[in-house]
């Protein structure tokens, strides 16, 4: 190692500035001698050194902290400029409020759907029909309505009674559809504050003034259920239109029409006794009608006898003793013969039944 620069110090001569031994300054160096690169601060003045791993997460470099701005997104960071050194945050900016402008103002109305414009999504503005533009968001906000579709409101709803009195003082379980669509949006939108509760409301009174202008017997008929039917849209229809609601009614249907679950035991038991009486009540009727053309048919055929009998009175009178004899005779057992030469009395009968040729046994 003699002769030879120390990395460490001096030149390795002993007493020499830099030198490790007791006169040296612990591997400082002097001031003309190298320094000891691993120290903090080591090397000669105003020559560069490499970074330390402090320096590193410290963000410093050998120079001391580096410049803001050095890295890709930090709080320094800068898009790169325009060719004429200009920036591209304006155009950005530009391009971003244009695309804006260009969604939020086109407005696609399919057929069959109408558009309520309103200004800072409070005040009306206009209603578009068709596919237009308006001004762009939040300026003009736009909602879409579809006006044709038909729409249906079940009353009561499923598994639920439904109790209407009829002109009889009976009650009824009864279940109905309404069949409606919006026919003006704007009235849809601002002339009532619930116009969907209110066309149930007028449609559950409607009901319940049809059904009490029946009887039971009509109202549980299919011929009573169309005339309530009927009913109940013209006067629906009418309070709607009265309250400018912007609703048309396109039919109503009765779905069911039954007894209170509490009675309907008995309700069947009423039917079926009705039923039967009905039963009887036509036959008696059919018997009645048979005994009347009976004696309608007498009649005609008194009437008929009676004018043959006007027309020769004798000849009339004899027939009609000789016919009444041979009906009364036929059904005896005895003839009578006029006396003379004749035997009294014939056996006729038994005669008769004994010149009949004998029936074999069954089985010969």
């Amino acid at each position: 190692m003699a002769g030879k620069n120390n990395p460490w110090g001096g030149s390795g001569k002993g007493g020499e500035p830099g030198d490790d031994g007791p006169s040296g300054d612990n591997g400082a160096g002097g001031p003309e001698g190298p320094r000891n690169p691993w120290l903090p601060g080591g090397g000669e003045p105003g020559k560069r050194r490499s970074a330390s791993i402090e320096d590193i997460f410290k963000g410093r470099g050998p120079e001391g902290p580096r410049r803001s701005g050095g890295g890709i997104g930090g709080p320094g960071f800068r898009l790169p400029e325009r060719g004429n050194g200009k920036s591209w945050v304006p155009v950005i900016i530009g391009g971003a409020a244009v695309v804006w402008v260009a969604v939020t103002s086109f407005h696609f109305v399919q057929p069959g759907e109408q558009a309520v414009v309103t200004w800072l999504g409070g005040k009306y503005s206009h209603t578009l029909e068709a596919t237009g533009f308006t001004a762009p968001w939040p300026i003009n906000m736009v909602e879409k309505e579809n006006v044709t579709q038909v729409r249906l409101e079940e009353i009561p709803g499923t598994k639920a009674e439904k109790l209407i009195l009829t002109g009889d003082q009976n009650l009824v379980d009864l279940s109905y559809l309404i069949r409606w669509n919006i026919s003006d949006l704007t009235l849809y939108k601002y002339q009532l504050s619930d116009p969907k509760n209110a066309l149930l409301e007028i449609g559950e009174a409607a009901m319940r003034a049809a059904v009490a202008r029946q009887d039971l017997d009509t109202v549980l008929t299919g011929e009573g259920r169309a005339e309530i039917e009927q009913d109940v849209r013209a006067a629906m229809q009418a309070r709607l239109d009265a309250y400018r609601s912007g609703i048309s009614v396109q039919g109503i249907e009765i779905n069911k029409v039954d007894p209170p679950g509490r009675v309907e035991e008995a309700f069947k038991d009423v039917s079926s006794a009705q039923q039967d009486a009905d039963a009887a009540i036509n036959r008696s009727r059919a018997v009645a009608q048979q005994l009347l053309a009976r004696a309608q048919g007498d009649a005609s055929e008194f009437n008929n006898i009676y004018e043959e009998y006007k027309l020769a009175p004798e000849v009339t009178r004899r027939r009609l003793y000789y016919e009444t004899m041979e009906s009364v005779l036929s059904k005896t057992d005895k003839t009578i013969v006029e006396s003379g030469n004749v035997t009294p009395y014939l056996p006729l009968p038994e005669l008769k039944r004994r010149a009949q040729p004998p029936v074999p046994p069954q089985g010969e």
